[in-house]
């Protein structure tokens, strides 16, 4: 069997996991492959299973028509939009997943929004070059967090807020109040959500519904000096709409992990836009999370090539 383990940007993976207990020619991607179809597919032909970290490089159905070695495909995590469930069911590819850390990218919220209340941008830059003391900080008790999508991830971002003495509310489109008690915030309306936080960040995973659901309309709604946060999915705020407000002074800050286009290209307009702190996808990049990731990736190969296949991926419900 011939594997190839995608997106290894930190050359860790073959470290992480017994890959020499599978007996395969085993191929460690170190750099991405780019977006060009006919790029991707030259590197991957002749592979008989992937293993694709998380949605960098995602597996369509024209990219899997040109790829008929193909049977197997790893997803790390527990769903991944990038993958064409529809075209694997089609073509007879078995598509697995493995284990998820939540605790890693709850964490780098925190780290985030800590970055951007204390602009550690400004400051670790200023120290650097020998200055000192340039930006007055801003404090999170009796500040108002507002999160978007109060699932496992937004809850755990809902109780650091409590524990810091945050005014926390919450909004999504099927939280109700039962849910937000539970987990100790308030549930308010869309409008009141956007136009009274003062740190808005956003827990919603990546759908039709949730795809340009922070855009301009949304960005209007929040004050001048508040702090947008997202770790969750690019495509769920509007690029150009939030780059027209930091660059009008109509939003505080933004502070994002997470992009349109991944890798975030080196002349795209984030990286130079005003008040911005951007970090690239790191959220659950963790050692602990990679040997979760890589352990079940063997696992799952291991199964499969045993005919007893582990931890299907299935399609996501048909409203999603």
């Amino acid at each position: 069997m011939r594997i190839a383990v995608l997106d290894d940007y930190q050359g860790v993976a073959a470290s992480l996991a017994d890959w020499d207990s599978l007996g395969a020619d085993v191929t460690f991607f170190t750099e991405h492959l780019g977006q060009d179809d006919d790029g991707v597919v030259a590197a991957l032909a002749g592979y008989d299973a992937i293993v694709a970290m998380r949605e960098r490089t995602p597996l369509s159905a024209d990219r899997l028509a040109r790829l008929p070695d193909l049977q197997l495909i790893i997803s790390t995590g527990r769903r991944n939009a990038s993958i064409d469930l529809k075209a694997t069911a089609a073509r007879g590819i078995t598509v697995c997943h493995t284990g998820y850390l939540p605790s890693p990218a709850a964490e780098h919220t925190w780290a985030l929004i800590h970055a951007a209340t204390r602009r550690l941008d400004v400051e670790l830059g200023a120290i650097a070059s020998g200055g000192w003391q340039t930006t007055v900080g801003r404090g999170l008790e009796g500040a108002r967090l507002g999160v978007l999508g109060l699932g496992n991830l937004g809850s755990r971002v809902a109780r650091v807020g409590l524990a810091f003495g945050m005014d926390v509310i919450a909004w999504s489109q099927n939280l109700t109040d039962e849910r937000a008690a539970e987990v100790g915030v308030r549930r308010v309306d869309k409008e009141e959500l956007f136009a009274t936080a003062d740190i808005l960040t956003i827990h919603l995973v990546l759908s039709k519904r949730s795809r340009g659901l922070v855009g301009a309309e949304e960005l209007a709604l929040m004050k001048p000096d508040s702090i947008l946060v997202n770790t969750s999915r690019g495509p769920i705020v509007d690029e150009e709409a939030l780059l027209d407000a930091l660059r009008g002074g109509r939003l505080g800050l933004a502070a994002l992990d997470v992009f349109d286009i991944e890798p975030l290209p080196s002349d795209h307009p984030l990286r130079t836009a005003p008040r911005a702190i951007l970090t690239p996808h790191i959220g659950y990049v963790t050692r602990e999370q990679y040997e979760v990731f890589y352990r079940d990736a063997v696992e799952d190969i291991a199964a499969f090539a045993a005919g007893q296949p582990i931890r299907l991926l299935e399609l996501p419900p048909r409203n999603l």
